[in-house]
């Protein structure tokens, strides 16, 4: 050091420059006085890419070190993902230098070993730094103390705080999964961060949610799979850093998307079993996680566990229940040999419809529900009735028209269905009024109701019944006859819906036809 504080090196040191993505990876270009790059065959680093200036940057030794200055190159020369305006910029050891979209990584050969604060952010190899193997009890315990004991700062506290909230707030898995991450990135100022929790019978880690240190949701599959799978199998909260010894897990990330640098993948567990893993990544130019980062996250991962654990078992429930109603459909569907795949057909419709509508999630969910049961009624009409081949006598009809109101009592007994009622009771109401069982008008039918009327009167115009044997209407007849009614018997919003995604319906029917079964997942999506 002279006494300014400067770094003198020496003028025997050499540069490298080790090509870290695309094209050029895996090469090296040396000097020990000036490398000039672009796409001029007359220079020193020639890059045949589209995103290098003929004379694009060059790198010249002077003494106080190596610099590299842009030579108003169009799309720019980065170091460590920082731009360069006019001037010049000092290299060190592991720096990362873009020349467009070309890296290249900066080695000074002979110079003293540098620090190791920061792992090159090119490798795409991963070794284990330390780890944190505990109970969930543990980790629980460490919501307000850290490792040493010391009160969490201010700020954690709220992150935890805020994690606690969510657990109790939010209904929707998927919005719990992406509330969480986004907090677990926001405080430990990670670039990006993954869930992925274990499903199926091998329990085979699936991601769930993806978000960035921008507050963004993504959709890119930038997490390690290998570091993952061994967190969870290990049962073990990970911190590493990118490096190239470690030939076991691979990160496969590329720079333009941003290289993982230093990562937390930590553990998701509760009392009974491991669920999965929330992975954290920071970038190159990013300072390192540390020890306490990873005690951090993993009382994190503690604290939101159990929630996690019941939202899951909330879906498994819910999905058991939606397969529960569609079997007592499909056991009305038997009793009534006009209606095979009828509730099937008329769910998937209005599901259409009223995600065209911009239905919240709660209400789609109640379709979901309403459509498998909207004829539930039927079990109490008389098989004489319901069974019969020919068009039904004005007598038999107004004992038909009771299964509305059939349905809706039957479902009484049921208070977590007291949202499906007014579809099942008031599905044959008019926008005129001249409907039943109340003879309701306009907007004092139920929303839901009414979108659900569309597509039932659709599926029945379209499939063979007692009253319409002979006058079956083909798809194109049936689509006219909902704008034709569109404002006596339908709601006009839902009928406009239901016409502007006549080229999906028309999908569900082929598909139907073409595989001899009408199927419709009522899952939550």
């Amino acid at each position: 050091m002279d006494e300014e504080g400067v770094l003198n090196i020496n003028s025997s040191v050499s540069i490298r420059l080790k090509g870290i993505s695309g094209e050029v990876k895996g090469k090296a270009w040396e000097s020990t006085n000036i490398l000039r790059a672009g796409r001029l065959d007359t220079l020193e680093i020639v890059l045949d890419d589209s995103s290098v200036s003929r004379r694009h940057a060059e790198v010249r030794h002077a003494e106080t070190g190596w610099w590299v200055r842009d030579l108003e190159s169009t799309n720019g020369t980065f170091v460590n993902g920082v731009r360069l305006g006019p001037g010049e910029r000092q290299l060190h050891p592991r720096d990362i230098v873009q020349f467009g979209k070309v890296a290249m990584m900066v080695e000074l050969l002979d110079a003293p070993p540098p620090e190791p604060v920061r792992q090159p952010a090119s490798s795409e190899q991963i070794v284990v730094e330390a780890e944190a193997s505990s109970s969930w009890q543990e980790g629980y315990d460490r919501l307000l103390l850290d490792r040493n004991h010391a009160p969490r700062p201010g700020d954690q506290l709220m992150a935890l705080l805020r994690a606690g909230h969510h657990l109790v707030n939010i209904e929707s898995e998927d919005e719990l999964l992406y509330s969480i991450l986004n907090d677990a990135v926001h405080v430990l100022d990670a670039q990006r961060g993954a869930i992925v929790l274990a499903e199926g019978p091998d329990n085979e880690l699936k991601l769930k949610a993806l978000a960035t240190g921008r507050g963004e949701t993504t959709s890119r599959f930038n997490f390690s799979k290998g570091l993952a799978n061994r967190c969870y199998s290990q049962g073990k909260s990970i911190l590493c850093s990118s490096v190239e010894e470690d030939k076991e897990l691979c990160g496969a990330i590329s720079i333009a998307d941003g290289a993982m640098a230093s990562v937390l993948c930590v553990l998701l567990r509760s009392p009974r079993k491991h669920l999965g893993a929330i992975h954290l990544d920071r970038s190159y130019w990013q300072k390192p996680f540390t020890e306490d980062d990873l005690h951090l996250a993993d009382a994190l991962a503690a604290h939101v566990s159990a929630g996690i654990e019941c939202a899951q078992l909330l879906r498994r429930q819910r999905e058991l229940f939606l397969q529960t109603i569609s079997a007592l459909a499909s056991a009305v569907e038997m009793r009534d040999a006009y209606t095979g795949g009828h509730t099937a057909r008329v769910t998937a419709y209005s599901l259409l419809v009223g995600e065209e509508l911009g239905l919240s999630p709660k209400e789609l969910d109640q379709l979901r529900t309403g459509g498998p049961l909207h004829d539930i009624g039927k079990i109490g009409i008389d098989d004489a009735i319901l069974r019969k081949p020919d068009r039904l006598t004005d007598a038999e009809f107004e004992i038909m028209k009771t299964h509305t109101t059939l349905g809706d009592d039957i479902l009484k007994s049921i208070p977590e269905l007291k949202d499906t009622r007014p579809i099942v009771r008031s599905h044959h109401e008019r926008w005129d009024g001249r409907g039943y069982p109340d003879k309701l008008a306009g907007e004092d039918i139920p929303l839901l109701a009414r979108v659900l009327a569309v597509a039932d009167a659709f599926d029945a115009m379209t499939t063979k019944r007692p009253y319409n044997v002979g006058h079956v209407k083909t798809p194109e007849q049936a689509f006219a006859e909902v704008e034709r009614f569109s404002g006596s018997q339908f709601d006009p919003r839902c009928a406009l819906a239901f016409l502007e995604v006549k080229a999906h319906v028309l999908e569900a029917m082929r598909n139907s036809r073409a595989t001899g079964m009408f199927h419709m997942n009522f899952a939550d999506k």
